[in-house]
């Protein structure tokens, strides 16, 4: 019965490695890339009525905070070895102003949180432009099967 349970569970984790055929370290440098080149030039602080609409993690040292469907910002901080697999993250602010150096990404409870060394804004729409350019296929019509 054990090795019904542990066949099972190989093949299961075989099928799940299979349905991806980008290595995850691969995915994770292009949506780095994606943002960097959506992003603009470094400023001081912005705005920051909570909760947050969405975020996405980049990497340990990258995170990307949207505060509305429209408006993003791209966040670097210092290394925060669980912002990966943080479930949640919240921000900190003076007076609804998210600042450099001076306020925090939070990621739980027990863990310090981590200071935010650079903002850029994120141009939105450039960046679901490029993300739709990436998902166009080339259709090619099939000719019909009486002329094969």
């Amino acid at each position: 019965m054990k090795a019904i349970h542990l066949l099972s569970g190989l093949l299961g984790a075989a099928l799940l490695a299979a349905c991806s055929s980008v290595p995850y370290a691969q995915r994770q440098a292009q949506r780095q890339a994606e943002y960097a080149a959506a992003a603009g030039a470094p400023v001081r602080s912005f705005h920051f009525f909570s909760p947050l609409y969405s975020w996405e993690a980049l990497s340990n040292q990258q995170l990307a905070v949207y505060v509305r469907p429209n408006q993003a910002w791209l966040l670097d901080v210092d290394n925060c070895p669980n912002l990966t697999f943080a479930n949640v993250v919240g921000l900190t602010s003076s007076f609804h102003d998210v600042s450099v150096r001076f306020d925090h990404v939070l990621t739980g409870r027990n863990y310090f949180p981590c200071t935010i060394t650079q903002i850029r804004p994120i141009d939105v729409a450039r960046l679901r432009n490029a993300q739709k350019a990436q998902r166009q296929i080339d259709e090619q019509p099939r000719e019909p099967a009486g002329n094969q």
